[in-house]
């Protein structure tokens, strides 16, 4: 509202909705808070800017869109939703947004968050629930340099697999009862190691080259290859993650952030009661990135203040330490009031606030 702000017309307004704010600005200025708030040395006790997450949030939309699917578990069968593909750092930063169809795997949206980060951030290890995962994933996650390590539902019901027929692996023999093929792997690397340069490259989107390579899997030799690749790293993974509490902790400790940062755009999204009124990609996309703007803008505003009162503790003489404050999030969300306040000036020179 300009009459909120001295000096503020309409027409200001219009201008600067009309010319600057689009999803690239948008992205870009949250780019640079993610930026800032990462060089901030409270932001280290809750992670280093190097493991990260992505996970979708589903929203109603009212309007006709090619991405609005109808999603009976959270809207029954008569309203659709569409998904907020979010990537999310373990210092709670989004660096990734991304509006998709409920209907695809997630899996599928995993490595465009990942190469098109345009933060300072250098995720080294990623993780996601069940429906985030493939072996394709796997896979091409290793040729690109992420560790990938999903949680993965029902693991007792997982396929491992060995890299030898006739090899006896011990205790993990009875595990390991299936082969995979290393001879279409060792036939098809010069060409894998060409998508994966293809990616890095963005010559195109991760996600339409993830879905091709998942549809014509298992008659393409490429498509097999990549998936016999990912078979020996997942099951690697598996068998590190079953034995490892540690791993298990940081992808549950990492999938949490992102789950409860889930919280904070459906309180700052029209006051709770947030859905998406256009069909224009466009305008989604405009609006998930700045449901992620003004995440970021809070996160670096409860990470400045928290700091601050920490400071002033240890100032005072009290002891607080750094693995306790680790357990406390940076993202408190109640004292945020999703419709702003507004000030407007009366003909008698008073305030009226609202």
């Amino acid at each position: 509202m300009s009459a909120s702000v001295d000096d503020v017309t309409v027409d200001m307004l219009r201008h600067v909705l009309q010319f600057y704010v689009r999803e690239e600005t948008i992205t870009a200025a949250s780019a640079e808070i993610v930026n800032q708030h990462h060089q901030l040395p409270f932001s280290e006790v809750h992670g280093s800017g190097q493991v990260s997450s992505s996970d979708a949030q589903r929203f109603r939309i009212r309007a006709d869109s090619l991405l609005a699917a109808y999603y009976p578990r959270y809207y029954g069968y008569y309203e659709k939703a569409i998904g907020i593909y979010t990537h999310v750092s373990d210092q709670y930063s989004v660096y990734s947004t991304k509006a998709i169809s409920c209907n695809p795997r997630e899996a599928l949206y995993v490595l465009d968050g990942l190469l098109e980060n345009n933060t300072i951030l250098k995720i080294r290890e990623h993780t996601t629930d069940t429906h985030g995962y493939t072996e394709i994933i796997f896979a091409l996650c290793y040729l690109l340099g992420y560790y990938f390590m999903p949680r993965i539902r029902d693991l007792k019901d997982q396929q491992l697999y060995r890299v030898e027929r006739n090899v006896n692996y011990g205790v993990f023999t009875p595990l390991l009862n299936k082969t995979a093929d290393l001879d279409i792997v060792e036939e098809q690397w010069d060409e894998m190691i060409h998508v994966a340069t293809s990616l890095k490259e963005r010559t195109a989107p991760a996600h339409v080259i993830v879905e091709r390579l998942t549809n014509s899997f298992p008659s393409d030799r490429l498509a097999k290859a990549f998936t016999n690749l990912g078979r020996i790293i997942k099951t690697e993974y598996i068998l590190r993650y079953i034995t490892d509490k540690d791993l298990r902790r940081t992808v549950q400790l990492q999938l949490n952030k992102g789950e409860y940062r889930h919280n904070l755009p459906r309180w700052i999204f029209f006051a709770n009661q947030g859905e998406f009124t256009t069909g224009d990609y466009l305008e989604i996309m405009n609006k998930a990135s700045a449901l992620s703007l003004v995440s970021n803008a809070i996160l670096y505003w409860n990470t400045s203040r928290i700091s601050n009162i920490v400071d002033e503790l240890r100032k005072q003489g009290e002891t607080v330490d750094d693995d306790l404050l680790a357990h406390i999030s940076l993202l408190p969300y109640k004292h945020v009031l999703p419709n702003g306040t507004y000030f407007i000036e009366q003909d008698s020179g008073e305030q009226k606030s609202s």
